[in-house]
């Protein structure tokens, strides 16, 4: 077989699956999220026989506005997660890349253990409650910052390795200082990874479900995952809300993706040698 039809095999071939896998849920969430309780109920693809748009306004004024305050809480808690991971992470990253000795090898081997032990609910909620911070926006993101250090810190320190270590050589005969170096030239040069940092953490933290669920409890404290929860009964679901709901908490996590995914893939296998 010719290499350019076998090619073109592939790409077809993995067109239809993304389409699959990707475009075809979207799409049976936004049509059901236009439709009446009972078409949403019979969970199919058939068109609605009207589009109900006022689903979305419907959603928004569940229990007074919970919605709002569930935007206001993910953006906090999302925010305030990533700008304490670039902060600790690319300066965690660098020291442990340029820093070659057995106590770094240990630090490094147990920031690593991190990725394959599962987070011990209970206990973290024991010490919380302990020093304060249980049901707080603050408790919540120490537990999101505790989470994705791990992953962050390898991403900084495998990227903080293709940059020349002439740079901060040439920084120091100059009389540049470590704090001033670090906040001039590295960081500077460390822009692609921090970008897919960003991206990636903001998806993860915004998108996540289990830990506002388990550490910030309370119908006071929603955040936009918990309000689905509005939507599903014991006895009965609302399953055009639900998917309504579902589209309005996609959008913002969808809309830094597109703008960004290109960030996402050359901050992470892209080098940062600037000459």
């Amino acid at each position: 077989m010719n290499k350019k039809i076998k090619y073109l095999i592939i790409d077809i071939v993995s067109l239809a699956l993304a389409v699959i896998i990707f475009v075809v849920p979207f799409y049976f969430i936004l049509l059901n999220s236009l439709k009446s309780r009972q078409e949403a109920g019979m969970m199919n693809l058939a068109l609605p026989a009207s589009l109900h748009w006022e689903n979305y306004p419907e959603v928004l004024a569940t229990h007074n506005y919970m919605m709002v305050r569930a935007f206001y809480n993910s953006v906090i808690t999302t925010t305030g997660s990533i700008l304490l991971l670039v902060a600790v992470c690319a300066l965690g990253g660098y020291v442990l890349q340029r820093v070659a000795n057995k106590f770094m090898m240990g630090v490094n081997f147990l920031i690593l253990t991190g990725l394959m032990l599962p987070p011990a609910i209970l206990p973290t909620i024991w010490v919380m409650d302990i020093i304060g911070i249980y049901r707080s926006l603050f408790g919540l993101v120490m537990v999101e910052v505790a989470l994705n250090i791990p992953f962050t810190v390898m991403l900084y320190r495998g990227y903080t390795a293709s940059i020349p270590r002439e740079i901060e050589e040439a920084a120091y005969v100059d009389g540049c200082g470590s704090v001033r170096m670090f906040v001039q030239i590295i960081f500077p040069l460390l822009l692609p990874v921090t970008a897919s940092v960003v991206v990636l953490s903001a998806v993860n933290v915004f998108n996540d479900f289990l830990n506002p669920l388990y550490f910030l409890p309370g119908a006071k404290n929603p955040t936009v995952q918990l309000t689905l929860n509005n939507f599903m009964g014991r006895y009965a679901n609302s399953w055009n809300m639900l998917f309504a709901d579902v589209v309005l908490i996609t959008i913002p996590p969808l809309i830094l993706f597109i703008f960004f995914n290109r960030k996402i893939v050359s901050g992470i296998t892209a080098g940062a040698v600037k000459g």
